[in-house]
Formats: structure tokens, sequence, C-alpha cells
């Protein structure tokens, strides 16, 4: 038996950053979530450390972005969908990976209605207080 359904209307939801640069840049199933969030299907939520990850790995040179590609991609993709929040209170030690649990953090300040990951140690934890952790491929799955 996998995890349960998780239906999501619209919905505040934390993406991890995997989740975020796929949507972004590559062609596929994960390019469905960027036409999704800027139709504003769902509500994108990030704090500044989760933003400031975004912005670090986009400008890896792996994938070749030139300083007008990000701020292209930060003003149009980005800025406008993005739901900021400032984290207070920082719990750590919850995931296997310390630099995971921003990802917890930023949906505990904002009460977001679950986690997209693709990352193996978020995944793991299933659920945090009482907030689903998921795959892109099942979130996408709500959206027919």
């Amino acid at each position: 038996m996998g995890q349960k359904e998780v239906r999501v209307r619209h919905k505040r939801v934390v993406l991890d950053t995997n989740v975020v640069i796929s949507a972004l840049l590559f062609r596929g199933e994960l390019s469905r979530l960027h036409a999704l969030w800027k139709k504003r299907a769902f509500t994108l939520i990030a704090s500044r450390e989760i933003m400031e990850e975004y912005l670090k790995v986009l400008a890896y040179p792996k994938f070749n972005l030139t300083e007008k590609d990000l701020k292209d991609i930060i003003r149009a993709e980005l800025l406008p969908y993005i739901e900021p929040v400032t984290v207070i209170k920082k719990a750590r030690g919850i995931c296997q990976d310390p630099d995971d649990d921003k990802f917890l953090d930023c949906a505990d300040a904002a009460k977001a209605d679950a986690i997209v990951s693709g990352d193996a140690h978020l995944l793991s934890l299933k659920r945090h207080k009482g907030r689903p952790i998921i795959t892109s491929e099942k979130f996408l799955k709500n959206f027919g």
C-alpha cells in the first residue's frame, strides 16, 4: 500500500529545490508543474532561505544560464507566483540531511498543505506535523 491520495485544489504548497529547477528548466512532466503555478492552480510558498537555494542552484554552470537569463527567470517565472514566508522557529535535526529542514520550517511557518519533493530524505518522512510530503508525480495527479 502506498501513501494516501492527497487531493489538492487551490492549496498552499512548498516545493523543494530539485522540483522547482526541473519544472523551470526541463521539458517533460514537471514542466506541467511550472504551468500550473503560473495559472495559480496552487500557491507556491518559499522562505528567504529556500529562495536563496533556488537562485544558487539556478546559477550552477551546468545550466549554462546567463545573468540576464537568471534575472528573467526570477522576475517572470518565480517572484510573481511565490508567497514569501518568514520563518521564525527553526526545527533542526528532523531530516537526515539538515539542509532539508528548511522545507519543513517553511511549511510550518506558512501552514502549508503539502511539501512536494524528489528528495529521498524528505520523502522518507512521509508526513510532518500532519502535512503530507509527496512526490511531484503524486501531486500532479491532482490536476488530471
